[in-house]
């Protein structure tokens, strides 16, 4: 064949196989140590006409055959394709999701990197308010220490199990800080509080009074920490309007209430509010209800905002993500969700938060809807641009 340009619809393998092989209208690869399914995925943008979203896939194995010759993809113009250049392959993805990486009920998800151990967050399961889990290898594999309670005194404005969606950050001075949210009786609504540890795991001490509540608003959950370039702290979080009624399985089912997401700028402490928040952004016709769960990274000089749309415990369940050019705004949401139910065999995805640097997430999936059971997943990501994918 000439070696010049050719398109071709092919399985792929992750960024650090060995290089690529062009035989006649095939593209080779040889197997990576581990077999993996290869995802070829198409996600089409918000479908206006059916007001829902839609995706096209196929799926076919990544591995080698019995006699060590390389599998490759047969030929499918449907789906993504790419085009391999002198042997170079350009706009080339791959399946970057594994897990389950924790198979217990372990929803909304953070991390923490520090420079030996990971730490992952979890909303709370039976009586441990705040869960945690590790990682020795990056992020690899996952081990969810049973019994321990990052958070077992929620402070005296909270009442315990029903703390939600925590973040931690590192403070950079010895101290770590816990964002969480859980129900203030006072307020009867959710608010959101910090709590501070000297140990990642825990245990953390909550301040007295909670960061926000928006008691009228129908209260604030799913915290989450951001340091911007210039040393600036903020916390982004949601106003929880869709829990004011409205119907449906998450509320709002009439489409009455907004449910905008905040900025909160803190002091140096990272415990403190100092000024009033900011909208940076509310749902839109193709998020169902609700937007919730967002997190906030920069990334190459561009603001980049995770959240989940649609309810909870419903397969329409989503990860998103919008961008800016500053840190309050204006956010442009991404012509199509980041994960959706089907995508690597997953089920209502969401909750996600990315490591700051951007290359790597957690999140959560549904393994059952009746009882709901969560577990958590983890995926590496890639960028073309500000367009992120996994």
């Amino acid at each position: 064949m000439e070696a010049a340009s050719q398109s071709l619809s092919v399985c792929l393998f992750p960024s650090i196989a060995p290089p690529l092989r062009v035989f006649g209208s095939l593209f080779l690869l040889p197997s990576p140590p581990s077999s993996k399914l290869g995802i070829i995925s198409r996600r089409k943008p918000f479908d206006s006409d059916q007001g829902s979203k839609t995706t096209e896939r196929r799926e076919f194995p990544r591995n080698c055959s019995a006699s060590g010759v390389p599998t490759a993809c047969p030929f499918d113009n449907t789906f993504s394709s790419l085009t391999v250049l002198y042997g170079i392959c350009f706009n080339c993805v791959y399946a970057a999701v594994y897990g389950p990486v924790i198979s217990a009920n372990f929803p909304d998800p953070a991390i923490l990197v520090t420079p030996n151990v990971t730490y992952a967050y979890a909303t709370n399961s039976g009586n441990i308010n705040i869960q945690v889990a590790t990682s020795y290898d990056n992020g690899t594999t996952w081990t969810l220490l049973d019994g321990v309670d990052a958070l077992p005194d929620v402070g005296p404005w909270a009442t315990v199990n029903l703390t939600w969606a925590p973040d931690v950050i590192d403070r950079g001075d010895g101290t770590f800080v816990m964002y969480y949210s859980a129900e203030s009786p006072s307020q009867m609504t959710h608010c959101v509080g910090a709590a501070t540890s000297t140990n990642p795991v825990g245990p953390y001490t909550p301040q007295t009074q909670p960061i926000a509540c928006q008691t009228p608003g129908g209260g604030a959950i799913d915290p989450a920490g951001f340091q911007d370039v210039d040393g600036q702290r903020y916390i982004v979080y949601k106003v929880d309007r869709s829990s004011l009624g409205g119907g449906g399985a998450c509320g709002n089912a009439n489409d009455q209430y907004s449910t905008p997401i905040m900025l909160q700028m803190m002091e140096a402490d990272a415990l403190t509010a100092t000024g009033d928040p900011v909208q940076i952004l509310d749902r839109g016709p193709y998020d169902g209800p609700l937007i919730e769960a967002p997190a906030l990274i920069l990334h190459n000089w561009t603001y980049v905002l995770t959240f989940s749309s649609n309810c909870y415990n419903t397969d329409l369940y989503d990860i998103a993500y919008a961008t800016a050019p500053s840190v309050s705004g204006p956010y442009t949401k991404a012509s199509s969700p980041l994960l959706v139910t089907g995508d690597d065999g997953l089920a209502a995805p969401g909750g996600a938060t990315p490591t700051p640097d951007g290359t790597f997430m957690v999140f959560h999936a549904t393994v059952n809807f009746n009882p709901l059971m969560r577990y958590m997943y983890t995926a590496t990501i890639s960028w073309n641009g500000t367009a992120m994918n996994v």
